[in-house]
């Protein structure tokens, strides 16, 4: 008897593929082809989860932790009084509106170029696109949701310690008053919106993986859902925290009758950087002209715009006053002290690594050599700069002077800035006079200790590049500049744009050197945005203002990072 007969099924039914099996409830999304992709994605996901917890734990988390203590005020406490965004007035001045406004304007441009860009390339993959909403938008609400939970448990999590003082110091008590922290509305209500989020992009993603129509069509467009989502709900925090911030401002002013040049201010320095904009893009246009007369038209027009965005930017100083002056020239040293080294240390590293890339005795030993500075200790290399530059006639660099006829100097003790120093008739002002000599000590310490690490690096891109390139070239009568030029640059420009980008973002959070090679003598010029902040949060205990000051340095390197990724784009080729 066939097993037809004795199952009692047709043989069309017995063939039927997985996809035909009946399910009920939530069994049918785990069968078929589809729901073997499911399966294959919750496993790598599960796998994934110790990296997201670790990543979360150590790297996110005490990212949210200093923008939560940059809203709060008070000396020596944890969280101390919420604030708003009166640290950033206190650094910054109303500079802070026009970042704010400013971040909030492009955090929305983020989220609609996000969504722009997905539906083009989902038009151009004729898939659906919108249907996809719902399940991005569930899970960039429950991403929003956790970050707003986690904000608002951690003033009650940091209030157990002062709870449990005394008699009340014992397990019983801790595991109560977390359960308080845990279970309160304020944190309860996060997580029932945070869970809600999950089930809806959850039920939505299972509902349009199982939708046969859209098996036929490539594409998951869920993410940028949940992106545009994350970044309208910061969004709306920085906008909320601004706008509070300044209706308390414009109140204190009604009230002590003074005027309100907020909104002037502004606009001007908006006009300003938006004028800048206009004149870098009307100045990269000039090179695609055919005609010398356009040229010199658009090249004249970037230079009126360029003059009048100076114009309108002017206003910027006497907001810039406003602000903590002591930040400020710690931001002006960090940038003396990142064009100082960065471009240094690059020239003499390329320099290095196309001598050692040649056919010469004992270049490993060199290699190794100059690589040393980089792998020592920097504690005591710097130590040993600090005896070198000394102030004392007798030190080893005065010696040497003095050796010329030069009369000593006071160098990691030297207050005055370079400019001020070699004329000294005239007397420019502190932020113009360039770095101090303490400063730049400090300089020379870099550009030794980082340039054996670029070296290395240069010397892997140029093991990269072709040698028939150079056989060629040679053959066609090109000598050592005209390969230099037009072969190992551009194809050296991705080792270039990396450690670029590797040296801003280095100089702007470098700390160990500078703290060990500061002097109280040189009257603070040393000191960069880094030893402000760990003065601040050290010596002070002012961790509100210093988590501030912390997370505008970030934005300034988030800046950078952006610039330079903009000015690269085009000077980068690969292969």
């Amino acid at each position: 008897m066939s097993d037809a007969l004795l199952t009692g099924k047709t043989p069309s039914a017995m063939t039927k593929t997985p996809d035909s099996i009946p399910a009920a409830g939530w069994r049918r999304l785990f069968v078929g082809r589809q729901g073997r992709k499911l399966r294959e994605a919750l496993l790598a996901y599960l796998f994934l989860t110790p990296a997201f917890l670790v990543v979360g734990l150590f790297g996110l988390f005490p990212l949210v932790f200093a923008a939560f203590m940059s809203t709060h005020r008070g000396l020596n406490r944890i969280p101390g009084t919420f604030d708003g965004l009166g640290n950033y007035i206190q650094a910054i001045g109303d500079l802070t509106y026009f970042l704010g406004f400013w971040g909030v304007v492009i955090l929305v441009v983020l989220a609609l170029r996000a969504i722009a860009r997905s539906a083009i390339e989902a038009k151009e993959k004729n898939s659906p696109f919108w249907q996809w909403a719902i399940p991005g938008v569930g899970f960039g609400v429950m991403a929003a949701a956790t970050l707003g939970w986690i904000i608002r448990l951690l003033p009650l999590l940091l209030d157990i310690p002062n709870q449990m003082r005394g008699a009340n110091n014992t397990p019983e008590n801790f595991r109560r008053l977390l359960g308080e922290a845990l279970t309160s509305p304020q944190a309860m209500e996060m997580m029932w919106l945070m869970l809600a989020g999950l089930g809806i992009g959850a039920l939505g993603l299972a509902v349009l993986t199982r939708n046969p129509n859209l098996r036929r069509h490539q594409g998951n467009f869920a993410a940028p859902f949940t992106f545009a989502t994350i970044m309208l709900a910061l969004a709306g925090a920085i906008g909320w925290l601004t706008w509070a911030e300044l209706q308390k401002n414009i109140a204190d002013s009604f009230t002590n009758g003074g005027g309100l040049d907020i909104w002037s201010q502004m606009i001007l320095i908006s006009a300003g950087f938006l004028l800048l904009w206009l004149s870098w893009r009307l100045w990269r246009s000039a090179s695609h002209r055919d005609s010398m007369l356009s040229v010199v038209l658009r090249l004249g027009g970037a230079a009126a715009l360029m003059l009048g965005a100076w114009v309108l930017i002017a206003e910027a100083p006497r907001v810039i006053a406003q602000g903590d002056a002591r930040w400020w020239y710690s931001l002006l040293a960090t940038f003396y002290y990142s064009l100082g080294t960065i471009p240094p240390q690059l020239i003499v590293a390329l320099v290095l690594a196309v001598l050692l890339f040649q056919e010469i005795r004992g270049r490993s030993f060199f290699r190794v050599i100059y690589f040393l500075p980089y792998i020592a200790p920097f504690v005591g290399t710097a130590a040993v700069f600090k005896i070198i530059f000394s102030s004392r006639p007798t030190a080893p660099i005065n010696s040497i002077l003095g050796f010329f006829g030069i009369p000593p100097l006071a160098w990691i003790n030297e207050p005055a800035g370079i400019l001020n120093l070699l004329t000294p008739g005239v007397q420019l002002p502190a932020w113009s006079a360039g770095p101090s000599l303490a400063l730049v000590v400090i300089m020379i310490y870099g550009v030794w200790t980082f340039f054996g690490f670029n070296t290395v690096i240069f010397l892997a891109g140029l093991g990269n590049i072709p040698r028939e390139m150079y056989e060629a070239a040679a053959i066609d009568g090109a000598g050592r500049w005209p390969q230099f030029r037009h072969i190992t640059l551009p194809l050296l420009s991705p080792t270039i744009y990396f450690l670029t980008l590797y040296s801003v973002i280095g100089t702007f959070k470098a700390f160990n050197h500078i703290y060990v090679l500061r002097t109280g003598a040189a009257l603070g010029t040393t000191d960069t945005a880094s030893v402000v902040i760990f003065q601040t949060f050290q010596r002070d205990t002012r961790y509100g203002y210093a988590s501030a000051l912390a997370i505008l340095l970030l934005l300034v390197i988030i800046v950078l990072t952006v610039v330079n990724n903009r000015i690269a784009e085009r000077r980068v080729h690969y292969g």
